[in-house]
């Protein structure tokens, strides 16, 4: 299972609407790539299909998309979205992640 905070849901269905896209039709789609300071860093994006060797996920309206190479390393995650003062953006709270850079875009799990 992969979660969507209501400030990130809130967000990415506003950033939907914004490039024509409906959050009912359209997924969001979590992966993983290696690189980044830490070691591999997160992707976020926005898909019109499931693709062979996707695994959907639903949770508070959203469709989630995230491939067959990446779901080991975000089971369990959250996308978070923050309007603060100490930064403004998305970022993952992933309970798998062993360390993490201090920008949050990327991590390690060993």
């Amino acid at each position: 299972m992969v979660f969507i905070s209501e400030e990130a849901k809130n967000k990415l269905i506003s950033i939907m609407k914004k490039e024509g896209l409906s959050h009912h039709v359209s997924f969001i789609r979590f992966g993983i790539k290696t690189g980044g300071c830490s070691g591999m860093s997160y992707e976020l994006t926005f898909d019109q299909k499931k693709q062979k060797g996707d695994r959907l996920f639903q949770h508070k309206e959203m469709k989630i998309l995230i491939d067959q190479n990446s779901i080991p390393y975000l089971e369990g995650i959250t996308l978070e979205y923050s309007d603060g003062l100490n930064g403004k953006g998305f970022y993952f709270n992933n309970p798998k992640a062993k360390h993490t850079c201090s920008c949050g875009k990327s991590f390690s799990s060993s």
